[in-house]
């Protein structure tokens, strides 16, 4: 046989609880025409299959199978990054055999689970976590297996939910394997699954290949219940158990889950024009809370209470402290904005920069790895890398550190109260001491105690009747 299980470390999870998941994510996605697995493209920063995972997760299913096939290794490396290795289990099936097959390959990791097993997919991050409660509730109430189903328009290429004169499910027969009349149905199997588990331990292991794809078909275990502990419909929105199966899809499927995220935000939080804003599923917004148009907040972003983001900006993993305010057109990245600051317009923060309570960092200023401490500023045109900045400091517009130099970085120290004037390069290492002034023009190259003044500029020359001769000289070659 040619699949394999593979469990990470720790991976059994404890027995016997009332519910278990398995996530199917084996497919490649041809479809996508993509060498990344089709399961890995993001939707809001996430990858597809993480959304069935968080779902599981949130339910306390303990164990969770994860069934990997196509780029094995680099599935369940980035799962690993984003859940950790301890959240679940891998199965790999390496032929495609039907997902009847991937289900037979993942029970096993389940253990003497007793309960429930939610059998959930990886291209479906629509999913509600209230539609699977759902789901869950009428399998414990019912007994029998429970499945999520919608009618659709066009129904080609799903399985067609097959019920009898009395309206009760039947059973589940592939697109592929239907005659007409089957085919003329419109209510669709959505493949998520709720079951008793020694019910999908029998049924599994039962299930044939004497079909259409010679495959082991996971639907056919709806006829299965149907005969024996009841099979009972869940009808959901089509939109929500869509699947993504090309880019068009993936694009649509971003949409729909941006506009989701972006009116729970809008619960406690102001959004000036929500049509033109991108939230990712991982950022968190508190009360009060200010985001203007054409803004995109990225990764783990945090915005708290009262803070206020303007148009155009983009913030990725950054955090923004309460009442902070970022002015237009910023790029925030892997930084942090403490209350009560200001950033912008047009500033840009890169990875490793604090702005410290009350400071301001104005327009055209950039940073990175630097530490900016309470109520200072660097308001114009300035450029702040591997620098420490006390409190009270103002830098003048034009201020560069000079960090690199050719080989490697060097850090800048500017302490409490210190004034850097305008157009000053400090190169680094350098300190400059508390409350010390540098004056406007000057090249830093040592460091300035505490209190001095440190002016470093070319003594001014001023040349008499200069520019008279010259615009006399400039008027007889144009009288030429």
């Amino acid at each position: 046989m040619s699949q394999h299980a593979r469990t990470s470390p720790r991976s059994t999870g404890r027995r016997g609880r009332d519910l278990a998941a398995i996530v199917l994510a084996a497919g490649k996605g041809t479809r996508m025409n993509s060498t990344r697995a089709k399961v890995l493209h993001e939707i809001l920063g996430v990858p597809m299959v993480s959304y069935p995972i968080r779902r599981a997760l949130e339910l306390r299913a303990s164990p969770l199978a994860v069934v990997l096939g196509h780029q094995r290794a680099e599935v369940e490396r980035v799962l690993a990054a984003l859940h950790g290795r301890d959240a679940f289990t891998v199965v790999e099936q390496r032929a495609a055999r039907g997902t009847g097959d991937a289900v037979r390959l993942a029970l096993p990791l389940l253990g003497r689970a007793a309960g429930l097993v939610l059998i959930l997919v990886g291209d479906a991050p629509l999913v509600e976590a209230r539609t699977l409660a759902r789901l869950l509730a009428t399998a414990r109430r019912t007994g029998g297996l429970a499945f999520l189903t919608a009618t659709v328009g066009d129904a080609t290429g799903y399985g067609r939910v097959v019920r009898d004169a009395r309206g009760r499910v039947t059973g589940v027969v592939e697109h592929r394997d239907a005659i007409r009349e089957e085919r003329a149905i419109r209510e669709i199997n959505a493949a998520i699954y709720a079951a008793p588990a020694p019910f999908l331990r029998r049924a599994v292991a039962r299930l044939g290949t004497a079909n259409a794809q010679r495959e082991y078909y996971l639907p056919d275990i709806v006829a299965a219940a149907a005969r024996g502990i009841g099979a009972h419909a869940v009808e959901v929105d089509a939109a929500e158990v869509a699947g993504v199966n090309d880019r068009a899809q993936l694009a649509g499927a971003e949409r729909a889950l941006g506009r989701r995220l972006i009116a729970s935000h809008m619960a406690r939080a102001t959004f000036r024009d929500p049509d033109t804003v991108r939230v990712e599923a991982d950022v968190a917004i508190a009360p009060d809370a200010e985001i203007g148009r054409f803004v995109s907040l990225r990764g783990h972003t945090r915005i708290a209470r009262g803070a206020r983001i303007g148009d155009g900006c983009i913030l990725d993993r950054a955090e923004v402290g309460e009442g902070a305010h970022v002015l237009p057109y910023c790029v925030i990245e892997g930084a942090s904005i403490a209350a009560g600051a200001r950033v912008g317009p047009f500033a840009r923060l890169r990875p490793g920069t604090q702005v410290g309570p009350g400071a301001h960092v104005g327009n055209f200023v950039e940073t990175k790895k630097t530490v900016i401490g309470r109520g200072s500023k660097a308001n114009h045109l300035t450029y702040l890398g591997d620098a420490t900045i006390g409190a009270g400091v103002n830098v003048g517009a034009g201020t560069i550190t000079c960090n690199y130099d050719g080989l490697a970085k060097h850090e800048t120290v500017i302490d409490d109260g210190a004034f850097i004037g305008s157009d000053t390069q400090l190169v680094a290492p350098v300190r400059v001491g508390r409350r010390a002034v540098v004056a406007a023009g000057t090249t830093v190259t040592g460091d300035v105690p505490a209190g001095a003044l440190a002016i470093a500029r070319t003594p001014q020359k001023n040349v008499p009747g200069y520019a008279i001769r010259l615009a006399v000289r400039r008027a007889g070659k144009q009288s030429r």
